[in-house]
């Protein structure tokens, strides 16, 4: 400090830093740990629902259905056929079970991680579904014959004579689709969005002079700037054309 109490500019406080809300505008978005908690408990209540439906369904099918018979619903677009799949979707890895199991495994440990992070309903949602059909079908591999890591997974929702699913598929292109949607729009598990990086400084419609002076001041119709004089008047000490000063000739 100096004599006069005036701070120097090393000493003057630096204002708090600043984070943008939950629609992402400035850059990282801080969320308030209740919102946080709301979300965390939303995600998760979705993610237990889908597990849920998905596994009475698969207990359903089992119990009712006949392997490999087909039950027309909508004609020949969509019906019931149970199916051991132990592959991925489409048959796809028939002979790598337990490959896709530890997949799945990884799949849902960095969805936990990256749901620490959550900041936006739209992402909750998506991360919900995700983690809810991937638990779904991780469950099926690891507790249905023929053994822990190379179960078959149950599938009885039959698309045409495209493939066969489950509920857990559904959950998972749904938050696929989700997903992509949100990224596309630049939308963050955090909440953040893209393109919200700063404000011009400039307020909107004063841009100002591009070479940093002054503009003349304008005058307005009939009136004066001081040292000029008006069309048809004279200045103090000056005399109009045709007339003649005091003391002169007639």
């Amino acid at each position: 400090m100096t004599d006069d109490d005036t701070a120097l500019p090393d000493d003057r406080p630096t204002p708090a830093a600043t984070t943008a809300g939950d629609d992402g505008a400035g850059g990282a978005v801080l969320v308030a740990p209740e919102r946080r908690r709301r979300l965390l408990r939303g995600l998760v209540a979705l993610t237990a629902s889908v597990l849920v439906v998905d596994q009475l369904t698969k207990v359903w099918a089992v119990a009712a259905l006949a392997p490999g018979e087909r039950t027309p619903l909508l004609g020949d677009l969509f019906g019931l056929q149970l199916v051991r799949n132990p592959g991925a979707a489409l048959s796809i890895a028939t002979g790598m079970t337990w490959v896709l199991t530890l997949v799945a495994v990884v799949v849902v440990v960095v969805i936990v991680r990256v749901s620490r992070r959550i900041g936006s309903a739209a992402w909750a949602v998506a991360l919900g579904l995700l983690l809810g059909g991937a638990l779904g079908n991780l469950v099926d591999r690891m507790v249905r014959e023929p053994g822990p890591l190379r179960g078959h997974v149950i599938d009885f929702l039959a698309y045409g004579r495209l493939f066969i699913g489950n509920v857990a598929d559904i959950a998972i292109v749904a938050a696929a689709v989700l997903v992509v949607w949100l990224t596309s729009r630049g939308v963050h598990v955090d909440g953040s969005r893209d393109g919200h990086d700063g404000a011009d400084p400039t307020p909107p419609g004063d841009p100002g002079p591009a070479d940093g002076t002054d503009e003349p001041a304008s005058t307005t119709p009939g009136t004066t700037t001081p040292g000029t004089t008006a069309p048809g008047t004279t200045a103090p000490g000056t005399t109009a054309p045709g007339t003649t000063t005091g003391g002169g000739a007639a």
